[in-house]
């Protein structure tokens, strides 16, 4: 290695200790700009402000012996990177902590294990950590990284932090941040984070949560967030201002707590908006700030309890196969109408999952109601002669959900018989025998299976009178056909 410069020096004698050595202002603001507190002009810094990344490797590697009574660590504010500060498989028992750095290369510590690294405020190329042990958190909070962040199969004891972290990659690029099969301990806290480019969190194991508040996922017809199988103790918060511009593919976790999501969603260009397929959770708030743009699926999920807004279901809604236990909103008298989005037409399954739910949640009359609107759904499917049928059950008894309804046709015949044949009196058929007409009776005899009065046999109407008392006739038997076909559940298999 060569001479350490001015600048190196201070790094190397200052590392015994875990000294912080500051090169230049560094002021980090409060600010929601993701990487706003990142350096714009590290490329500019001189030799007085500039370290070789071999010095710090070579630190970090134990170049240098520890001082007694004290912790090494190196620790350096302000600085600019120059060369590639790579540590492949190897390890690093000290802590990395770099605030308002400048790298000129990406960063590498591929396969090593490592003790706390925290990168913050920092303009970085990229990093490079697939394979890494961290005891402690790596930390990215607040930097500007312009190139893929790449922690695939690694993991993490305390945590991984990227809170206010910018990551964009070039286009082609399909991962802005990818940590598939990625262990963290501890949460991963991504809040106002900011990503161009996909998230990916495939196979990835989360035991303190996730948390997204406030995070922008940018990746437009392609996938914002890919996380199947992802596996999340806790929670998972995507609420304060969350956004996604792609799709959120989360086919297949299982969020062991409760699922969060109050933001914006916008994928109306991909399959799904939410590929939320074969989950297990334990409880979803799906009440996104808007209407969700895109399909949305749930199909073969299983859930606790769901907690959502009809103002904002959106308008393709796939649920065949979902199951839960409660469902809890404002959308009660509605569901019939959240289980009807499905953009492939009529499923029976989320209307038999509905009216069982209600059934346990004591509403029976919305049960039943779930159950009429699943047979008017089916009738849409069905070819002419069965969809006339149908429609004849459904107007004569709601297809049994609704008996009285044949009471009120019975009524409404049984009425405009009595007034015609009062009016035009059927001759007798045997005059010297035949008890007095009674319209009464002969009209209710006539809309009977089996006559009640034996007013039916006594008595021929005339004229247009016997085509009345035809119709009556062929409506009696309609109307118990239908009784008895609704009662038997002939059209409602189970």
């Amino acid at each position: 290695m060569r001479r350490l410069t001015k600048a190196e020096r201070r790094l190397w004698n200052a590392f015994p200790t875990g000294e912080i050595v500051e090169l230049g202002p560094y002021h980090a603001d409060r600010t929601r700009t993701a990487g706003g507190n990142a350096p714009a002009d590290g490329d500019t810094w001189g030799p007085e402000r500039s370290i070789r990344a071999e010095v710090i490797a070579q630190l970090l590697l134990g170049a240098r012996d520890a001082a007694g009574g004290a912790v090494p660590a190196v620790r350096l504010r302000g600085a600019r990177i120059t060369g590639q500060l790579a540590v492949v498989g190897g390890t690093i028992p000290y802590e990395l902590n770099l605030s308002g750095c400048h790298f000129d290369e990406p960063v590498r510590f591929t396969d090593s294990t490592t003790r706390t690294v925290r990168l913050t405020d920092c303009h970085l190329p990229g990093l490079n950590g697939g394979g890494m042990r961290v005891a402690g958190h790596l930390s990215l909070s607040g930097s500007n990284i312009t190139g893929p962040v790449r922690l695939s199969r690694a993991q993490f004891e305390s945590g991984l932090w990227l809170g206010g972290t910018k990551v964009t990659v070039a286009d082609g690029e399909e991962w802005a941040f990818y940590a598939h099969a990625a262990v963290v301990d501890s949460g991963a806290y991504m809040r106002n984070a900011d990503f161009t480019g996909g998230v990916g969190l495939i196979g990835s194991r989360l035991n303190g949560g996730l948390f997204l508040d406030g995070a922008v996922l940018r990746n437009p017809g392609k996938n914002a967030l890919a996380a199947d199988n992802m596996v999340v103790e806790n929670v998972m918060r995507c609420t304060g201002g969350f956004q996604a511009w792609g799709c959120l593919r989360l086919r297949g976790a299982r969020i062991n707590g409760t699922l969060s999501l109050d933001g914006t969603v916008r994928s109306p260009d991909t399959n799904y908006a939410i590929h939320a397929s074969n989950m297990e959770i334990r409880e979803l708030y799906l009440k996104p700030a808007k209407p969700i743009e895109g399909v949305v699926t749930l199909a073969h999920t299983t859930l606790g309890t769901l907690h959502d807004d009809p103002d904002t279901w959106p308008e393709q809604l796939r649920l065949n196969g979902l199951t839960y236990q409660r469902l809890r909103g404002s959308g009660v008298t509605q569901r019939i109408d959240w289980v009807r989005r499905d953009p492939e037409g009529f499923r029976p399954q989320p209307y038999e999952q509905l009216a069982a739910w209600y059934l346990s949640d004591g509403n029976d009359a919305l049960a039943r109601r779930t159950q009429l609107a699943k047979l008017r759904a089916r009738r849409q499917t069905q070819g002419p002669g069965s969809q006339a049928w149908g429609r004849l059950l459904d107007v004569a008894v709601g297809y049994g959900y609704r008996p009285w309804l044949a009471g009120m046709w019975f009524t409404l015949l049984l009425a405009i018989g009595t007034i015609a044949f009062a009016a035009n009196p059927p001759r007798p058929l045997k005059p010297t025998e035949s008890p007095d007409f009674n319209a009464f009776a002969y009209t209710f005899d006539l809309l009977l299976p089996i006559p009640a009065f034996g007013q039916r046999e006594l008595f021929d109407p005339g004229g247009w009178t016997q085509w009345l008392a035809y119709g009556l006739v062929v409506s009696g038997w309609i109307l118990a056909t239908a009784l008895i076909a609704g009662a038997t559940r002939v059209l409602r298999p189970q």
